[in-house]
């Protein structure tokens, strides 16, 4: 996954809802090229058995008993799965549900049509539903026939601009992977050309601020150049904002980490995510960790500044 480029209770990349931090077996699922298989690895990565593409007819077999699971164990299975049937795995699922001991966890992933398209274009690989059909045809076929699981999954992961380590963070964070339990913050810069990151909890957006694309000095650098930041600094209302911006997420923050939500994402937006959400998310990104929490920064549309000389 290139740009796999983020789940409890129907959860659709917001991470909200409470997924079972015990959880010892998670089905994975989704639409073909979202990241299912790399979702897999980062399960086997951290100590769960990982089985890909197994028969739907021998999952009740495998789990049958009702005993409990001495290992994790996470399943991938899609529409490439032998006999793979969505009714099928509905009711395969829901049986497994009143099984005790057993509480199996849906993962679906999934990502947008267009995202899509340019996984698969770039990778060279055929859509298993393409046959005669436009590639957009088989990817939109597909995300109809899925539908009815990702109705019933208890996570959806909106994969179309997370990048693999964070699909990763996600994972380890809303399933207790590992030794950290605190909420990660994530806060991140996206340009509105681009959309709206699908993974943001909180979205703000500060185009109103002065913008240094106007600046031919300024034009061809980002938020990262403090001569950017100083150039936005100056906006009679950029001290207003942050410190009711501060006022507005300061008080949140823990408030979300008691209802037990494995991370938060806060997303800042201006047109080009380039210039003033990307000195923003810098600024509440330091601030966020002043206050002591598991903070991760990215830019998600960012260009690259020139070279010097360039």
């Amino acid at each position: 996954m290139t740009d796999a480029d983020a789940i409890g209770p129907k959860q659709t990349g917001d991470g909200t809802g409470d997924i079972a931090r015990d959880t010892r077996l998670v089905l994975v699922t989704g639409v073909s090229g979202a990241g299912r298989t790399t979702s897999l690895k980062i399960f086997e990565d951290f100590g769960f058995d990982a089985v890909d593409n197994l028969p739907l007819r021998l999952l009740p077999a495998l789990l049958s008993g009702g005993t409990d699971l001495d290992q994790p164990l996470a399943i991938g299975l899609d529409i490439r799965t032998r006999d793979f049937g969505v009714d099928q795995f509905v009711d395969i699922v829901s049986d497994l549900r009143k099984q005790p001991g057993v509480n199996p966890m849906v993962v679906f992933v999934d990502a947008e049509t267009g995202i899509l398209q340019r996984r698969f274009t770039e990778s060279r690989r055929p859509h298993p539903l393409t046959h005669d059909r436009p590639l957009v045809d088989a990817i939109e076929h597909e995300k109809r026939l899925m539908a009815p699981i990702a109705a019933t999954a208890d996570m959806i992961i909106d994969t179309s601009r997370l990048k693999s380590a964070e699909l990763r963070k996600i994972l380890q964070d809303q399933f207790a992977i590992g030794e950290k339990d605190a909420m990660a913050v994530f806060v991140k810069s996206f340009s509105f050309r681009q959309g709206v990151p699908g993974e943001a909890d909180l979205v703000f957006d500060v185009r109103f601020l002065r913008n240094p694309h106007y600046d031919p000095e300024l034009r061809l650098l980002t938020g990262l150049d403090d001569r950017v930041g100083a150039y936005i600094e100056k906006d009679q209302d950029f001290t207003g904002f942050m410190d009711r911006l501060k006022g507005l997420i300061g008080p949140v923050l823990p408030r979300y980490a008691q209802e037990g939500k494995s991370y938060l994402t806060i997303a800042i937006g201006c047109t080009g995510g380039q210039h003033r959400s990307v000195y923003i998310a810098r600024m509440l990104n330091d601030w966020i960790a002043g206050l002591g929490y598991d903070v991760h920064l990215s830019h998600r549309d960012k260009p690259d500044e020139p070279k010097p000389g360039e």
